[in-house]
């Protein structure tokens, strides 16, 4: 490993400037438009697959995430080679171009092609933290990247309003204009406000490997996403699910082949990486397993007897959906100002988890009030806040910023796979023996649940969450960062990881 070109973040001085606001401000709306866009594209989807009669409509969702997956550990690679702030607005300029193609589709095709496209919002996650850590003054690095990664809770609270003001006023096409104008915007804030990292990482770019990982990866997901649909047992969905596997298997061989691998995996397997990884994906598919059961469960009608429910819209779910979002952001302050004030990240992580965890155990067991689920979503949101912060910083305190691209997205990588599998096994198990044995005139074609499913799908949410509290338990309570040599003599070329 070539020795980095330029000093490390940790040279930079200096406080708040009101440039440097602005381009916290400029990242954070950008990750914002990443978090509204899953949420606004699934509420215009409906009318999206009625205009184009399809029943493909899943696609839409798949394929923006599948892109975002995929794409994650090449872009990390060009970030440590080229520069972060490069790829991150190539991510924009990409984002920019799909959505304009989305909101002109002439037909279903052209429309995902257009959203696959847009995916590339989702690597923006791991380059506008890893952006932040080298070109943000040290004493703040903590508190940006807390802001940036939990400020996307912010959102929750108005997306609701804004899409069903876009759909009934101007139509579907109108949610792909919105990000459209909002990300030239935001790419032109970054360009004005915010630095390139000058710090680079001279390697090949592996392009077998990105082929095999990136291949092998889109294989499981698509068996993933659509076994359900297919059958667990179609050959599709094996075909998928083994072909999958078994380029991810020849990917790691490859990677223990080349000097200079897409994933440095002696780095990936030390231990707080690796459980940082781990941690990560826990924390991310909790939060799939609560936002997904949360709405299903108070928007079914409470006239249908089934022991939950309150039959709320839409709109009327905000007031349930608020405090996740309020308390996610006050989540990532929390973390952000006591990282700032040397607390470890590790332990920020465990309580987040555990406070996920007592959340989705408290609404198994209560769920008959809304005060009392208004109170436990705060709960859930607080602890995911501590989360999502918590997980940057780790990879701050244990990766140099010449690696950090490219940790953070196989980190990205892991955050996209555990949302995707973890809720299906959720429903997996619902559907097994707990659907509501309703007349279908009343369902009006909607399945709903037994109490009981709910209950037992909030315990395995609680129990995934215990999960990644153990992880981050198991942390090494002082992490020593990687460590690259200061020559480029034979010693520069191994990288060393450890923990007490």
């Amino acid at each position: 490993m070539s020795p980095p070109v330029a000093p490390t973040v940790a040279t930079r001085e200096g406080g708040w400037t009101p440039r440097l606001v602005l381009s916290l401000a400029s990242l954070v709306l950008l990750l914002e438009v990443l978090s509204v866009s899953y949420q606004m594209v699934s509420t215009a989807l409906p009318e999206i697959a009625g205009h184009y009669q399809t029943t493909q409509g899943a696609w839409m969702l798949t394929a923006f995430l599948l892109v975002g997956a995929v794409a994650a550990p090449l872009l990390g690679k060009l970030a440590d080679m080229h520069g972060k702030r490069l790829m991150l607005l190539a991510c924009v300029a990409v984002s920019i171009v799909g959505s304009f193609v989305s909101a002109i589709a002439p037909s279903y095709g052209v429309m995902i092609a257009g959203r696959a496209m847009a995916g590339l919002m989702v690597p923006t996650l791991f380059l506008s933290y890893s952006l932040i850590r080298d070109v943000f003054p040290a004493k703040s690095v903590a508190l940006a990247v807390s802001i940036a990664t939990s400020g996307m809770g912010l959102i929750a609270v108005p997306a609701p309003f804004l899409t069903g003001w876009l759909l009934d006023n101007w139509g579907f096409r109108s949610i792909f204009w919105f990000f459209v104008i909002c990300l030239v915007v935001i790419g032109a804030l970054i360009i004005l406000s915010t630095d390139e990292s000058n710090l680079r990482t001279p390697a090949r770019l592996d392009f077998v490997g990105a082929l095999l990982l990136g291949a092998g990866v889109a294989g499981v997901l698509v068996a993933v996403s659509f076994g359900p649909t297919w059958g667990w047992k179609a050959g599709s969905t094996l075909a998928f699910l083994i072909g999958g596997l078994v380029l991810l298997a020849a990917w790691i061989v490859s990677a223990r082949m080349l000097r200079d691998p897409l994933i440095d995996l002696d780095v990936l397997s030390r231990r707080p990486i690796l459980l940082t990884t781990l941690g990560a994906g826990l924390v991310y598919g909790c939060s799939a397993i609560f936002t997904i059961l949360l709405p299903m469960m108070v928007m079914t009608p409470e006239v249908l007897g089934l022991g939950y429910g309150f039959g709320v819209d839409a709109e009327g779910f905000a007031m349930f959906n608020a405090p996740i979002g309020l308390m996610v952001v006050i989540g990532g302050l929390i973390v952000g100002m006591l990282v700032g004030r040397n607390v470890r990240p590790r332990p920020l992580m465990i309580i987040g988890l555990v406070l996920m965890a007592v959340a989705f155990a408290l609404v198994s067991n209560i769920h008959d009030s809304k005060p009392t689920l208004i109170l436990f979503a705060g709960i859930f949101g607080l602890g995911m806040g501590m989360g999502y912060a918590a997980i940057p910083n780790l990879l701050i305190e244990a990766v140099p910023p010449q690696l950090q691209a490219s940790t953070a997205s196989v980190v990205a990588l892991s955050q996209s796979i555990f949302p995707a599998i973890l809720p299906v096994i959720v429903f997996t198990v619902m559907n097994n023996s707990h659907i509501a044995p309703i007349p279908p005139e009343m369902t009006g074609g909607y399945t709903f649940y037994l109490e009981s499913g709910f209950q037992v799908a909030f315990m395995i949410g609680a129990v995934v969450a215990v999960i990644g509290a153990v992880v981050a338990l198991l942390l090494p309570r002082r992490i020593e960062q990687v460590q690259v040599p200061g020559d480029a003599g034979s010693a520069a070329d191994t990288v060393f990881v450890g923990g007490h």
